[in-house]
C-alpha cells in the first residue's frame, strides 16, 4: 500500500463521521460518541500526517508550500474543535460550527486528494510511498491507542 492510499483510507472514515454527525441532533449519547471518534480521527490523522507525509514533503521545493499550507489548514481544524468543545452540544450554535467544521475538512481533503498527492506522487519514489504508508499507519495507530 502506498501512503496516498492510507491517506485516502482515514480520509473516508473522516467524511463518513462527519456526515453522520450532520444528521445528529441534541446532545445525546450518539452524537457524543461519534464526535470523540471523529475528534480522535482527527488529531491522530494531523500528527501522523505531519510527521510522515508533510515532514519528507517539506524537504521539496516543489511541495514545500503545499505541506506548510496543509499544515496551517490542520491548525484551522484544531480550532474548530477546540470552539465545538466549548459550545453546548445541545445547541443550533453546535451544528452550526460543525457544519464549519465539515465544510474545512472536506475543503483540505479535497485539495489533498485532487492536488496535493498529484505533486507528491512526482516527488516521492515508490520505495518512499511505501515506506511512508507503513510509518504513517504505525503513528496512527499509536496516536488512536492514546485516547
Amino acid at each position: 500500500m502506498k501512503i496516498f492510499d492510507e491517506l485516502r483510507e482515514d480520509h473516508e472514515k473522516q467524511r463518513t463521521l462527519l456526515k453522520i454527525l450532520a444528521e445528529t441532533s441534541g446532545d445525546t449519547p450518539a452524537r457524543r460518541e461519534y464526535y470523540s471518534q471523529l475528534k480522535e480521527q482527527l488529531e491522530s490523522h494531523a500528527v501522523a500526517e505531519e510527521r510522515y507525509f508533510y515532514s519528507r514533503l517539506m524537504e521539496s521545493d516543489t511541495t514545500v508550500e503545499m505541506s506548510r499550507h496543509g499544515i496551517a489548514e490542520h491548525h484551522e481544524i484544531d480550532e474548530l474543535i477546540e470552539t465545538l468543545d466549548q459550545t453546548d452540544m445541545g445547541s443550533s450554535a453546535w451544528l452550526t460550527h460543525l457544519k464549519s467544521l465539515q465544510e474545512k475538512v472536506e475543503h483540505h481533503l479535497a485539495d489533498e486528494e485532487q492536488e496535493f498527492f498529484q505533486v507528491a506522487g512526482r516527488v516521492l519514489n515508490d520505495q518512499e510511498k511505501n515506506q511512508l504508508a507503513g510509518e504513517y499507519r504505525e503513528e496512527m495507530e499509536k496516536e488512536l491507542a492514546k485516547h
